[in-house]
């Protein structure tokens, strides 16, 4: 399984209505995280579990439902999280 599937996998629990992920780890070749094998990620999700959270409280979830593909697969991870009501 990729590390995007796993992410994919991953982000379930939050009953996504849409994601997008795009590796980015090309872009930064040679940077010190990637020697350890860990990937740049950009992720899109939108959910109704974010309904009422700030930003930090999303990007929590965020991370909470990733677990311990942060500790190695990803190394870095920027992160646009809306529910559904939002533009």
């Amino acid at each position: 399984m990729s590390v995007i599937d796993a992410m994919r996998a991953s982000l379930a629990a939050l009953e996504p209505r849409s994601v997008e992920i795009i590796d980015d780890s090309a872009k930064h070749a040679g940077h010190a995280g990637a020697k350890s094998g860990g990937g740049h990620y950009r992720l899109s999700i939108v959910s109704p579990r974010f309904a009422g959270c700030r930003t930090m409280e999303r990007h929590r979830l965020v991370y909470d439902a990733l677990g311990p593909l942060m500790k190695r697969e990803i190394h870095a991870l920027s992160i646009t999280a809306k529910s559904p009501d939002e533009p």
